[in-house]
């Protein structure tokens, strides 16, 4: 016997709601979870966005990126910055965002400002070749959510605010959805990360788990 296993489907876990459209929220999930399934407990952020810049490994120039200021025209998820000319005590890059969008070229040693984000690349003892490359992960902007996790980062994560109405992909960028958020039932068999805080803080929104 072959046996089917279906995804979790939208609001599937929903055992009762207020009238009209009162349990529901329109939300934006950050960014950088991959595919998060209907169901699942989320919470809202609370803390500014920030970025942390990682060089590739096998870069040939030391210098650094750094100076970050990060708006929330930012998307959260990975940016890509690589170097497209080579010389000596410079060269010029490119940034892409979230996506594969190119967001534009810069220099080294001057400020580059797009896409929600301004950092200066400096140059080191070793020059840079083409080539060389970063990563800039830009975590989730202040009010967007993100999957409920209480061992978390102390950014609003380790609360859960609600319970994801319909599953989305985060891979490459935030997305439009909805999360259920207030004055509802759920069905505890149908959530994914349900623990016994997560719970607790649902109830106290008015969210009820039911086993």
């Amino acid at each position: 016997m072959s046996f089917v296993h279906q995804q979790a489907r939208a609001a599937d876990f929903i055992v009762s709601e207020a009238n009209g459209q009162r349990s529901r929220a329109n939300i934006v999930m950050a960014a950088g979870f991959g595919v998060v399934l209907a169901g699942t407990l989320i919470a809202q952020t609370t803390a500014d966005n920030a970025a942390i810049a990682t060089p590739t490994a096998g870069n040939t120039g030391n210098g650094v990126l750094g100076t970050f200021v990060v708006t929330s025209g930012a998307v959260s998820g990975n940016y890509s910055v690589q170097i497209t000319e080579a010389s000596a005590g410079g060269g010029a890059f490119e940034v892409t965002g979230p996506g594969g969008v190119v967001l534009g070229a810069g220099e080294v040693g001057t400020p580059f400002t797009a896409g929600g984000l301004t950092f200066t690349i400096a140059d080191g003892a070793s020059d840079f070749v083409v080539g060389d490359s970063w990563t800039i992960a830009v975590t989730a902007n202040l009010g967007e959510w993100v999957p409920y996790d209480e061992d978390g980062a102390n950014d609003g994560r380790r609360a859960a605010g609600g319970v994801l109405y319909a599953s989305v992909d985060t891979t490459q960028a935030d997305v439009q959805a909805v999360g259920i958020v207030r004055d509802a039932e759920v069905a505890a068999a149908l959530l994914i990360g349900l623990d016994a805080a997560g719970r607790t803080d649902l109830a106290a929104l008015g969210v009820l788990v039911r086993d």
